[in-house]
């Protein structure tokens, strides 16, 4: 496995001068947090074996939320929630894309597009969900940003989870879709010109300068996830960890790096291979803006509707399944005299303090 630090070190000064017109205050600090993940940079933490007397130091992770090698906790604990808000209906998962030739504006307005992105999805969504005859209420969903393709291309598009329930709070009733809608939640062609509208009419409202030309119609797929299990564990796959796996990455030499993917159609592994500072900017392109929110939960999923949830689950006679039983758990750290599991006495020992006892890679996860 190639390290991303070990990339970052190799080619920083390449990258910073071929593409310092477009680094942002947020990219350099993303630059600066996973170059030094777990290094002799990094504070160091004691760890002390629970069999024997050997201790040692291990290097914090960076804890940075695009960076591959953290945030394994983080993804876990989300998954968790989400999994404890399911309810007893068919879930879909909907996907809202935004056209090629809105790419240029949106990586220029990160902060306002990617927010106005899944708004627009979302009251696309509710809208739908209060004009159906079955559902006739306020639904729920949980949004997710999304900005790469698996070759780590740019390509802004939010995915909604949405369970075919809604609530009807005047009524106070719970209505799901009978089994003549199974499979089917809502147009996708109607879905995105609805899409379409709301999100031209916001970027106007925003002071944003449309594209001379963009296409008439938008892509809008909505698809069926069973009991929604599946598609959480994929949203959650890119929500804390980074738009690469570091075990993807399998060659860094001659000034370029490759790394692996899965086809989306076919299903195979392919490559690709591009030069080092092109690597890095494929990865830090899709670096958020400081303090925004890529995973949201609207209308009867909101944190505000735990209440609510748990009355669902009681007059329906639901338990929720266990996250635990689709993740795996966090690696421990082995002592290198006895083989034992090691704890962790003592954080954030600064790098110049760091003497004494030899240091040893940190397992996989975040500490």
């Amino acid at each position: 496995m190639i390290r991303l630090a070990h990339v970052i070190d190799a080619f920083d000064a390449d990258f910073r001068a071929q593409y310092r017109d477009r680094l942002t205050a947020d990219h350099l600090r993303a630059l600066a947090a996973m170059k030094h993940c777990r290094t002799q940079a990094s504070p160091k933490m004691q760890v002390a074996c629970t069999a024997c007397d050997h201790r040692s130091l291990v290097p914090h992770s960076c804890g940075h939320r695009h960076c591959p090698h953290c945030q394994h906790h983080e993804s876990q604990q989300w998954l968790e929630r989400q999994t404890r808000r399911l309810v007893p209906a068919d879930y879909f998962l909907i996907t809202f894309t935004l056209p090629a030739e809105f790419r240029g504006l949106a990586a220029a307005h990160l902060g306002v597009t990617y927010d106005l992105l899944i708004r627009c999805a979302w009251e696309t969504v509710r809208a739908f969900s209060q004009n159906d005859r079955q559902l006739a209420g306020t639904p729920g969903a949980i949004a997710v940003l999304h900005t790469h393709t698996r070759r780590l291309d740019y390509h802004p598009h939010v995915h909604l989870v949405v369970p075919a329930a809604a609530v009807d709070a005047e009524q106070k009733r719970w209505r799901t879709k009978g089994r003549r809608g199974k499979g089917y939640l809502f147009n996708h062609e109607a879905l995105a010109k609805v899409f379409r509208a709301k999100v031209l009419t916001g970027l106007v409202a925003a002071g944003l300068r449309l594209p001379e030309r963009y296409p008439a119609d938008w892509v809008v797929d909505c698809k069926s996830v069973g009991t929604g299990a599946s598609a959480l564990i994929y949203l959650g796959r890119y929500l804390y960890r980074g738009v690469i796996r570091e075990q993807d990455i399998v060659a860094c030499r001659d000034g370029q790096v490759t790394f692996r993917y899965r086809h989306a159609k076919t299903g195979r592994m392919e490559q690709r291979t591009v030069a080092g500072a092109d690597f890095l900017w494929l990865v830090l392109q899709h670096v958020l803006p400081k303090g925004f929110r890529r995973a949201r939960n609207f209308g009867f999923l909101h944190p505000n509707c735990k209440r609510l949830i748990a009355l669902l689950h009681l007059l329906l006679k639901f338990v929720p399944p266990l996250a635990s039983a689709w993740v795996r758990e966090r690696a421990p750290i082995v002592c290198a005299c006895c083989g034992a599991v090691m704890k962790i006495v003592r954080t954030r020992i600064p790098p110049m303090l760091a003497g004494g006892p030899p240091t040893v890679p940190a397992a996989r996860g975040s500490f």
